[in-house]
């Protein structure tokens, strides 16, 4: 009796009511569900927006250059025939020799002129150094289309402000057609080029050359190095990958020039300009489909530049990582 009584009166855990335990379980797995999934949720709205502009048109450009078009409903399939006819075809080697050729003496320039500037503009001994970095950076906020009409006013015959001023010196010159002459015509757009972009390039530099640790300065002084020898040991390996970052950007955005040359040779014989000299790839490509209709050649000639666009990339990010490794 006494062992029945004592372990009656031992409290009973105690038991959950039949419906307390539902919304727990509910809570649970609601959270589970947000915590599973909230991560493809951030993600969904980049997915959707890549797979609609940019993974969908560059599979449909690759099938369109299978096709040959008349007009955007008019097609049959050729196959590679697009990519065995470019290979002969001498207009688009003349476009492929313009546009390098543009690119080694714009590269040549843009760098060397970016890095120069950026080196006076960070020495404190300048006055209105943010005047100056404001003025030469100006010219890359106004646009292609912009810069193409001026330097096609400045660059008139007779009339133009560079002819006027070149007269001055050497009369003859004031005859000097920029925009007629094939040579002088591909001088015209990397002049153009350059007014554009050097100062972009500068505030580049600018921002690697104040990024160079200021003890490796004084440590060269110490020892009894001399400006440029400072220059090539210290602020060079400083800003290498800057150097590295524009020639990239620079060469892939020469290969792909289209504005410039079209818009000031517009009303001079053609948007190629004289003799093919301001043809370029873009351009050809414009020409093959907005002129011509036929967008599958368009497309073929667009993955063409693609590849070559890769291709000297990669070349040139090797090569920068050669020379960083051999420093090493």
């Amino acid at each position: 009796m006494n062992r029945q009584s004592a372990t009656a009166d031992v409290p009973s855990p105690a038991r959950p009511a039949p419906g307390s335990a539902a919304p727990r379980a509910h809570g649970t797995s609601l959270w589970g569900l947000q915590s599973r999934y909230a991560p493809y949720l951030f993600v969904a709205p980049f997915v959707i927006l890549f797979c609609a502009f940019m993974a969908y048109p560059l599979g449909r450009s690759l099938v369109m250059s299978l096709y040959k078009y008349a007009g955007p409903r008019t097609h049959r399939y050729i196959g590679l025939g697009h990519y065995r006819f470019f290979l002969t075809d001498y207009l688009l080697w003349i476009a492929v020799a313009n546009t390098i050729v543009y690119t080694v003496f714009y590269m040549s320039l843009q760098i060397p002129l970016s890095l120069g500037l950026a080196l006076m503009l960070n020495d404190r001994r300048v006055r209105f150094r943010n005047v100056f970095r404001f003025a030469f950076f100006a010219p890359f906020l106004v646009g292609n289309v912009f810069v193409s009409i001026i330097f096609m006013l400045l660059l008139a015959q007779r009339h133009g402000v560079i002819p006027r001023a070149m007269g001055l010196i050497y009369p003859p010159w004031l005859e000097t057609s920029w925009l007629g002459d094939p040579i002088n015509a591909r001088i015209a757009i990397v002049l153009a080029s350059l007014w554009l972009s050097v100062g972009w390039g500068m505030v580049f530099f600018l921002a690697a050359l104040q990024s160079v640790d200021r003890e490796l300065y004084e440590a060269a002084e110490v020892d009894g190095a001399g400006a440029w020898s400072k220059f090539r040991n210290v602020t060079l390996p400083g800003i290498r990958p800057v150097t590295t970052f524009l020639i990239v950007t620079g060469t892939i955005g020469s290969l792909q020039l289209f504005e410039l040359p079209y818009v000031i040779f517009l009303q001079e014989g053609g948007a190629a300009g004289p003799k093919w000299a301001g043809l370029t790839i873009v351009m050809y490509l414009y020409q093959q489909g907005f002129e011509v209709g036929d967008l599958g050649a368009a497309c073929a000639l667009g993955w063409l530049l693609a590849l070559m666009i890769l291709v000297v990339a990669a070349f040139q990010i090797r090569a920068s990582r050669a020379v960083r490794e051999d420093e090493r």
